[in-house]
């Protein structure tokens, strides 16, 4: 495809929601933007979730990632399903009796001021440095094929992607954030499945024939016990996606916040237990069509993609659908599938951002009335303006290793909040909260030291998902160390 073609694309994608945007944003109130009016339907909310759950990463990886690991990644899917009960039936409920605008609300309930400040800023710089890097690939993507073409520099491809997103969720904020995660899911969805028939047509399979061909068994194997030292050892994986799950969905604003939108805690329990089984099935199918697009690859002589001499696996369901004789459909659908995965996760993280930010920080409900909207308004361009700032940075300050190494700090942030919920759900201890800070620091330090032993000094044992847990239980350790005791006429 030509650049002009991708670029009317996008411009065709972002008018559709920015037409959603003008329905959605009509009131223009601070409840609607942070809360939706608690009046989203729950189904809507559950299939907007897909495609929030399946981001740029995953559209791509997991379908290249099967001529790694075969369908192992369904280990970790399977412990997804697990996570999301766990949302619906123990976070869920506490967050609906609270009546929170922010998750990080139930911290100040439970520990004190600094505690709910604490959890706030581990997901604020999470969420800032993950959203700024998934959006720091799909600029560099319009960039290199897109906007290159016309010599636009890469500051103001970046400002061109950042403001179409501000543009569209200025007013209705998670309202609009909902219906729009909807056609987003629906493109990723239409781009999966149109992949998987055309190349059943090139083929000359059904669905049927390709489950019981020959060419499928090397790829289906899903469970392994062999070796628990092993990444792939279904236990670990298991109880690693058990755990992203809980503490990147059910202990994050971003994911949370539209889940809080729905009318009652039933209809969101509803929407998480309904999303979570589909999502099992949509996973299974991205491995489908990651065996499927090895075995077209090797009948039809389509190496795989390298980058500076080394094979890259996760670039071969582009590879094929944008270079391959499949034809225009894979590739416009493609295309438009990869940007609905990117955005989709971009545009809620914004509104998260300015939720936390307006809620945890400002305290914008105790602001007289009529600063409030406001207040919100100039919080969400400020938080647009930071993204901006932190994107380019990565393209001119910081190499891809440093990246790398800021996303791994990033990711270790969410074992601070699983050990401080835990703590706060499973005992009824006080803490010394202006320690709290401390605890989480030093839990994410310890972690990643930890992480940085070669296997060689752990008996061969090579760290997971699981390594979340880690840090869960040394914040969880650190907390009981900081308990306040219980005097004789508290224990009374």
């Amino acid at each position: 495809m030509k650049p002009i073609h991708i670029l009317i694309l996008i411009a065709l994608y972002f008018a559709v929601l920015i037409i959603i945007s003008y329905f959605t944003g009509k009131e223009d109130s601070n409840d609607a933007f942070f809360k939706a009016n608690k009046s989203s339907p729950w189904f809507i909310v559950a299939f907007g979730m897909i495609g929030a759950s399946l981001s740029g990463v995953t559209f791509i990886s997991v379908p290249g990632d099967v001529g790694n690991g075969m369908f192992s990644y369904m280990q970790v899917v399977f412990g997804y399903l697990f996570g999301y009960f766990v949302i619906a039936f123990v976070l869920m409920p506490i967050y609906y009796k609270l009546n929170v605008t922010s998750i990080y609300e139930y911290l100040g309930n439970r520990f004190g001021i600094v505690s709910h400040k604490t959890g706030a800023v581990f997901f604020f710089v999470s969420r800032v440095l993950g959203a700024s890097f998934r959006l720091f690939l799909v600029a560099s993507v319009l960039h290199e094929f897109v906007f290159k073409f016309w010599n636009f520099p890469f500051a103001l491809t970046v400002v061109i992607s950042v403001l179409l997103i501000m543009i569209y969720t200025f007013r209705g904020g998670v309202k609009t954030v909902v219906w729009t995660d909807t056609i987003q899911t629906l493109f990723m969805l239409t781009a999966l499945i149109v992949t998987i028939v055309l190349i059943y047509q090139q083929m000359g399979w059904g669905f049927g024939d390709f489950m019981e061909s020959k060419e499928l068994k090397q790829f289906d194997k899903i469970f392994f016990f062999d070796d628990f030292l092993a990444k792939n050892h279904f236990i670990k994986q298991f109880l690693g996606g058990m755990f992203i799950t809980i503490c990147m969905t059910g202990l994050d604003q971003d994911m949370m916040q539209k889940n809080l939108t729905c009318k009652t805690l039933k209809d969101a329990q509803k929407n998480m237990i309904s999303f979570s089984v589909i999502l099992v099935f949509v996973n299974f199918v991205f491995l489908l069509l990651g065996a499927l697009l090895f075995i077209y690859a090797d009948t039809n002589g389509i190496g795989i993609p390298t980058v500076d001499g080394t094979p890259k696996t996760d670039l071969l369901y582009p590879e094929i659908a944008l270079k391959s004789n499949l034809g225009i459909p894979v590739a416009i659908f493609f295309t438009l599938g990869l940007i609905a995965a990117a955005y989709s996760s971009a545009d809620s993280a914004l509104t998260s951002l300015t939720t936390s930010f307006c809620i945890d920080f400002l305290n914008i409900e105790k602001k007289p009335l009529n600063t409030q909207k406001g207040t919100r308004k100039k919080v969400h361009i400020i938080m647009a303006a930071l993204l901006v700032l932190v994107i380019i940075s990565f393209y001119y300050l910081l190499d891809q290793s440093v990246i790398s190494g800021l996303l791994t700090v990033a990711g270790y942030t969410y074992g601070p909040l699983l050990g401080l919920f835990a703590y706060g759900i499973f005992t009824k201890q006080k803490i010394n909260d202006k320690r709290v800070p401390w605890v989480a620091i030093i839990s994410v330090g310890a972690t990643y030291l930890i992480a940085s032993l070669p296997p060689a000094y752990l008996g061969g044992y090579q760290w997971g998902y699981e390594l979340l847990i880690l840090n869960g239980l040394i914040t969880f350790t650190g907390l009981s160390i900081i308990r306040k005791k219980q005097t004789d006429n508290q224990v009374i």
